[in-house]
This record gives structure tokens, sequence and C-alpha cells, in this order.
């Protein structure tokens, strides 16, 4: 589902390019640029950029592909609209991955370096589409990240991406979490200047059911940073509702790693802290972490997943 998009300038940046091809060979894949941005008319009324209107979108879309039931998968800007589909239509949403957004628009817009961003869009919009695309998304001065500047550059026009902005900040679906049906996978990869953690713990504590996982690396994108491991993560779960394992342990750190083998070895948390040389209450910290990056209750269910290969 769409932010700022533009699929055809998209579809000229490599890796982007790969990971679409990889998705479709695994599933029939439906992209599309949201109202106002990429291919779409510009020929739009700017008061009416909520959620609703992207509602009224996403099923124009559904419908027109005969698609009866489908996985959504909100990025960003889109999140928002993935999760309000998802508890009005409960019968079309097979199952749902969120990625880079949050219930309350206005939680992903607060980071300063999004801030910084955002106040460019109408300052200077050539500027605004190579810093989104180097300092924002992490891409270097190489042909995709020249490719990545131009396909925000082209997305859209600076009125209309301000408008869509503006718009988003008054986007609330948190009363809709606790509706939500489908099997839902929250993924989080962030740098320590853009969304915080948190924001996506309590967008997965707030669903029924709903796994996250933290992605290890910083860039704040899909299918780049780690290209294979995001995909068989999205695949896998889409297919047939499966997190890879690999993946989510490669969310731990070597410390927890460390903890989590001593767990599976039947240490209790005095005797892991001795032999790791570190206080009993820096292993709880540890142990908390590793709960809630494997989607696991406790300690029984850690030392289980533990022995079953991770």
């Amino acid at each position: 589902m769409p932010s700022l998009s533009n699929v055809t300038a998209q579809w000229r940046i490599p890796a982007l390019r790969a990971a679409y091809e990889a998705l479709a060979r695994e599933c029939t894949l439906v992209l599309y640029d949201g109202r106002g941005t990429g291919a779409s008319s510009r020929e739009i009324d700017l008061s009416d950029l909520g959620v609703e209107a992207h509602l009224r979108d996403l099923t124009a879309v559904l419908d027109a592909t005969g698609l009866r039931r489908a996985t959504l998968l909100g990025y960003y800007h889109s999140v928002a609209t993935a999760i309000a589909y998802a508890a009005a239509e409960p019968r079309r949403v097979e199952r749902l991955i969120l990625y880079g957004g949050a219930a309350r628009m206005d939680e992903a817009m607060q980071p300063a370096q999004t801030r910084a961003l955002l106040s460019l869009v109408d300052q200077d919009w050539s500027l605004f589409a190579d810093a989104a695309a180097t300092a924002w998304l992490g891409w270097d001065g190489t042909e995709s990240g020249r490719w990545t500047a131009e396909a925000f550059r082209t997305a859209t026009t600076p009125a209309i991406a301000k408008a869509w902005f503006s718009a988003a900040r008054d986007i609330d679906v948190t009363p809709l979490l606790p509706k939500i049906e489908a099997p839902t996978l929250v993924l989080h990869r962030q740098g320590t200047q853009q969304i915080p953690a948190d924001v996506f713990r309590r967008l997965t504590g707030a669903i029924p059911g709903a796994r996250l996982v933290e992605l290890p690396g910083s860039t704040p994108t899909l299918f780049v940073e780690d290209p294979a491991a995001d995909l068989s993560l999205v695949t896998g779960f889409v297919t047939d509702g499966r997190i890879s394992r690999t993946t989510v342990t490669g969310a731990l750190t070597r410390r927890e790693h460390e903890v989590l083998h001593r767990l599976a070895a039947g240490d209790s948390n005095a005797e892991i802290g001795d032999k790791l040389g570190i206080a009993v209450h820096t292993v709880e910290r540890h142990l908390a972490n590793i709960y809630r990056k494997l989607g696991v209750r406790g300690r029984t269910a850690a030392v289980a997943y533990a022995l079953r290969g991770v």
C-alpha cells in the first residue's frame, strides 16, 4: 500500500525492483499509487486526504483486481489505512503487515529528523527529495540513491505533498486496533533519530495476537538493508502465516543470544549472571528483551523456542 508513492520510478531502483519480482514469484503482488501521487491524477480535492479517502482508493483497487481477500502491507502513511480497512472489512483481509507508521499518524511524524524533513516540503521540494533519499532513508550517492531521490521528486507536487502530510497529522485509528481479526505482523527497523520502538510495541500490544519483529539495522525501509531476510520474513508470513525464525533471532543482540543459550541450558538468572559476568538485574533486562523479540510470554516458552533450533 502506498505512502508518498511512485511505482514507475521505484521500478527503476534495482533493489526495489528485485524485491517486487521476488515477492511476485511467491504470491500475486498488487502495487498502486495513492491519490495525487505517482501515475494517479493530480486533479484531487486537497481537503479530502483523510483515512476515508484512502479507504475508498483501497476498496477501488481491490475491486478492480477481483481479489476477494488479500494480505495488506501498510507502509508508513498507509499503516492507518490498512488498520482501518482490516477493522471494517475482516472478511476481505487475510493477513496484515504493518511497517513504519502508527495508528495515530502524528506519532510517526514527531521525531526531530522527520519534522526537519517535512519542513522542506514547501520550502525546497528538490532538497526535500534529496534529503528523503539520503539523510532519512540512508541511500548513498550511487545510481540507486539518485533514482530514489528522483522517485520522491516526481511522486507528486509540493502542494499535494503538504496536504497529504497535513491531513496525516489528524489521522487516528487507535480505537479500531482491538477490532482487528486478521493475523498481524508488525515490523520495526529504525535509526535512533527516527520513530521510537515503543510506538510499534504499543501498536502490537493493542492488536489481538499481533507479533512484533524488531529487525536488525538502522535503514528505515524494507528490502534494502537485508533484502533476503526481509523477503523471507514477509513471504513466509503471507503464504502460510509463518514467521522466519532466522529473522526473528537475528534481531537479538550478541549478549541476548548468550543469555538465551544459558537459559536453554537450564541456568538460573544468578547462574547466567555469574557465567557472563553481568548483574542479575541486567540478565532480567536481557530476558525481557528476548521475550518481546521472540514474541513469547516467559521463560518456559523462550526455552522451548530455543530448543526447537534457535
